[in-house]
């Protein structure tokens, strides 16, 4: 059996040892889109996260027989032809649902704390000349009574209301898929939400649905203030009329995903005057240690699920 790992870089520093187990073992830390049917060659077994396996791909890897994705979304397989070529396809899930919360609130806290604010004036020994024992210019407020609105009542979406309920927020949330209404919270329509809410994250996968759900006339519903955190996919937030928002200061924004990643240098967040009402991250938030253990752990399943099934 061969296998091929297409884009290690995107695990990180992460054991990769145990594929060897099941067979020869190729690995690249990435593949570009030329480079894919030479990285595939082959191989019987291809692991990936983002590289695109599209109809050309698998109708020309006469030996593919499993495409092993190192994430919960299946959208760079073309999954009809992988069926239609007999190719066995498995995601993972639920790998990342305390990862992606901590990091959630990790975000929320530096946006209502203005943590930046207070490094750099640290660092720059402005206390230091200080005659004052504290410095109070930001001052940040208390979750406590807040109302959290969340989009996406997944696992993720479900664990952020059970810790936000238990810092008293009044937590309520909106179905983008409209049919998950059976949560302990009160669901509410989109444009309520938004006009009622200090704190809204989305937990949403990016699909028709979502697709640029977060536009100018929704950010303009926003309480005055309120923070906006996105963890769900780039897309569902139109970046441009973000950063027109940010820029009217209204709004606080914090989102670890974008539309085009890696970041585009011309990304209109850049020129964002008002960076103290922004933070970003690059897309990390799923990639605590404990998570990339048992996203790989979920791997070797996968493969394990597949080589007993054609014994």
């Amino acid at each position: 059996m061969k296998l091929v790992l297409l884009d290690a870089s995107t695990l990180g520093d992460s054991c990769l040892l145990g594929f060897e187990k099941f067979g020869e073992f190729t690995c690249y830390e990435q593949t570009t889109l030329a480079q894919r049917l030479d990285h595939i060659s082959d191989s019987d077994i291809v692991i990936t996260n983002k590289v695109i396996i599209d109809s050309n791909i698998i109708e020309n890897s006469p030996h593919l027989k499993l495409v092993c994705i190192t994430a919960t979304g299946t959208n760079n397989i073309d999954l009809v032809c992988a069926e239609k070529a007999g190719v066995m396809v498995e995601n993972v899930s639920g790998y990342s649902t305390e990862s992606v919360c901590q990091s959630t609130f990790s975000m929320l806290f530096q946006l209502v704390h203005q943590s930046r604010y207070y490094d750099e004036y640290i660092q720059a020994k402005k206390w230091s000349k200080s005659d004052n024992y504290t410095h109070i210019a930001r001052p940040f407020f208390e979750i406590k009574g807040k109302r959290w609105g969340i989009l996406g009542m997944g696992n993720i979406g479900q664990r952020v209301a059970q810790i936000a309920s238990s810092f008293l927020c009044d937590v309520c949330y909106h179905s983008t898929s409209g049919s998950n209404l059976d949560q302990p919270y009160q669901h509410l329509p989109l444009n309520e939400l938004l006009t009622t809410c200090d704190i809204i994250s989305i937990h949403a996968p990016f699909n028709d649905q979502t697709d640029n759900l977060i536009a100018a006339a929704q950010l303009l519903l926003m309480k005055k203030g309120a923070i906006l955190l996105n963890f769900g996919r780039g897309g569902i937030i139109n970046e441009k009329d973000m950063a027109v928002a940010l820029d009217d200061g209204n709004i606080l924004h914090g989102t670890d995903v974008l539309l085009v990643e890696p970041m585009l240098a011309d990304h209109p967040y850049y020129n964002v005057q008002n960076q103290s009402h922004l933070v970003i991250t690059p897309h990390t938030a799923w990639a605590s240690v404990q998570a990339r253990d048992a996203l790989l752990t979920c791997i070797y399943a996968n493969i394990e699920s597949y080589l007993s099934k054609i014994k």
